[in-house]
């Protein structure tokens, strides 16, 4: 049985504000962008690894690292407020158009998480492809902190109003003051992360990044740094450090 057509898309930008080109910032040695390629080499079911960049010095080090740059993505799709979609709608319609070249499934892979392990990858491919009724995999984790302990403000009112009353009225009706509670104590609630995204080509085409049908793929919560300020970059230096310490490697 021929192999399915796995494309893996790293996205990064030159624009970045809070890091200047922080997709190749120094991290633990190695440019940022360093452990997400070296996570996808290290994934079996990849088949073809591309970055979609402005920047040709991003560009650049992606080709020394070992990462086809099949085009340079349009200014136009790098701005402050550039949604992932229009960037994937473009890598696909190029390839397409400039090669024949057509998927079965893209991975969408982001630079500024880079404590992603290879194996993870490969989880998430293997559950899209197992369930044919699924558009995509998202990769989910526990949140640092409990949305039961997150209040909102509004306008009509200066009192602090707990976020998920609505939502978990069962709950609250059993305990009338969750966010006084231990954590332990409480539902276990899912965010949605960077680390990996796994999703079937026509979802995107037909203009969403996940469709409505979306398998969860559970990492480890101490995985789930997002690359946006220098301590942020700091503290996955740390990680990666201690990891080197002990002879292992972040990506596998």
């Amino acid at each position: 049985m021929e192999k399915p057509h796995v494309l893996a898309v790293i996205v990064a930008r030159g624009g970045s504000k809070s890091i200047p080109k922080k997709s190749i910032a120094p991290c633990a040695g190695n440019p940022l962008l360093f452990y997400t390629v070296k996570a996808a080499q290290g994934a079996k079911h990849i088949t073809r690894l591309i970055i979609s960049t402005d920047d040709e010095e991003m560009a650049e080090t992606a080709r020394a690292l070992g990462v086809e740059v099949p085009f340079m993505r349009p200014k136009e799709l790098a701005q402050d407020d550039t949604l992932d979609l229009p960037v994937f709608q473009h890598a696909l319609e190029w390839l397409e158009k400039n090669e024949g070249y057509v998927p079965e499934v893209v991975v969408h892979l982001r630079p500024t998480t880079p404590l992603k392990k290879a194996a993870h990858i490969d989880a998430g491919i293997e559950l899209l492809l197992k369930n044919p009724e699924a558009e995509s995999v998202r990769s989910i984790c526990e949140p640092h902190h409990t949305p039961f302990k997150m209040y909102r403000l509004r306008d009509e009112s200066p009192f602090l109003e707990p976020i998920l009353r609505e939502e978990y009225r069962d709950f609250y009706s059993e305990h009338a003051e969750p966010y006084n509670m231990p954590r332990q104590k409480l539902p276990v609630i899912w965010r949605h992360s960077g680390y990996v995204d796994v999703i079937r080509p026509h979802v995107i085409r037909d203009g969403s990044m996940s469709g409505s049908k979306i398998l969860p793929l559970q990492f480890d919560k101490w995985r789930d740094v997002d690359i946006d300020s220098p301590r942020d970059l700091t503290y996955a230096e740390l990680i990666i450090k201690e990891l080197e310490a002990r002879g292992e490697r972040v990506w596998e």
